[in-house]
């Protein structure tokens, strides 16, 4: 399915099956979900969770990649914003592959292992985000306006460096942290970590918010209404999939230490 697909994105730039502008997005969407729910398969098969995250970020970069390759035309802002999205992608999905295989499970699929309809959820909601968390990036690269650089890019991508730059630095801290022996069944309350209680999530916040900043410098009409998509993300990770499950285990495990600052 997913080969079938992404035959679709065959012929000359901007021509076949991506017609003048509009097609591109439907396509780029059914490569999305085809890609997840053929892993999903995969994955249920091998009763396994370990490349559910890597998949994720590999879809990104496949989507932002094959969006530029079609419809961009070299312009800095086009290039600039799919490097940042690929560059992201690639870390986080390298980072969060590698833990995986270091712990040896997930504990998000403890449940959904077990049941072939939850793993497909899991999959499914997964190519939404990806699609949701990229779409003003899409737009912003196939605008055939592209205008020159000004302060919303500047600031969109200072916003992105900015968040990126929290987002490492915290997962590099909670890893030394979980490194040492002596930090066993401990929360962390140091660093980024006393300020915030995932610093990681508000940097990822702060990027998307970022990239879609950078993006509106060459939207029009209806496009515009993309500024939802940060939002929907911000949402997503502050209500139902990313804070929410580790909120619920943090007070299990480690009671009120485990809420302190902000997000």
């Amino acid at each position: 399915m997913a080969s079938s697909v992404a035959g679709g994105f065959g012929g000359g730039s901007r021509g076949g099956a991506w017609g003048a502008g509009g097609a591109s997005l439907p396509l780029l969407a059914a490569l999305d979900f085809s890609v997840q729910w053929v892993l999903c398969g995969a994955a249920v098969l091998l009763k396994t969770e370990k490349f559910y995250d890597l998949a994720g970020s590999g879809t990104f970069i496949l989507l932002a990649y094959l969006n530029y390759k079609r419809n961009g035309t070299g312009h800095p802002r086009q290039l600039v914003q799919t490097g940042c999205v690929c560059v992201w992608a690639l870390r986080l999905g390298l980072f969060l592959f590698t833990r995986v295989m270091k712990t040896g499970k997930d504990r998000r699929f403890k449940e959904a292992l077990q049941k072939p309809s939850l793993m497909f959820v899991f999959w499914t909601m997964q190519g939404a985000w990806v699609l949701v968390t990229l779409l003003p990036t899409l737009l912003g690269v196939k605008a055939t306006r592209q205008p020159p650089l000004g302060h919303r890019d500047y600031l969109g991508w200072g916003l992105w460096g900015v968040g990126f730059l929290l987002e490492v630095a915290a997962d590099y801290q909670k890893t030394v942290f979980r490194n040492d022996p002596h930090n066993k069944d401990k929360f962390i309350t140091s660093g980024l970590w006393s300020l915030s209680r995932h610093p990681n999530y508000l940097g990822e916040i702060f990027l998307w918010f970022g990239l879609y900043i950078s993006s509106s410098a060459c939207l029009s009409g209806w496009e515009h209404l993309a500024v939802i998509c940060p939002l929907l993300d911000y949402l997503l990770i502050t209500q139902v999939s990313g804070i929410p499950p580790l909120e619920k285990y943090g007070a299990a495990k480690w009671g009120d230490s485990s809420s302190t600052g902000i997000i």
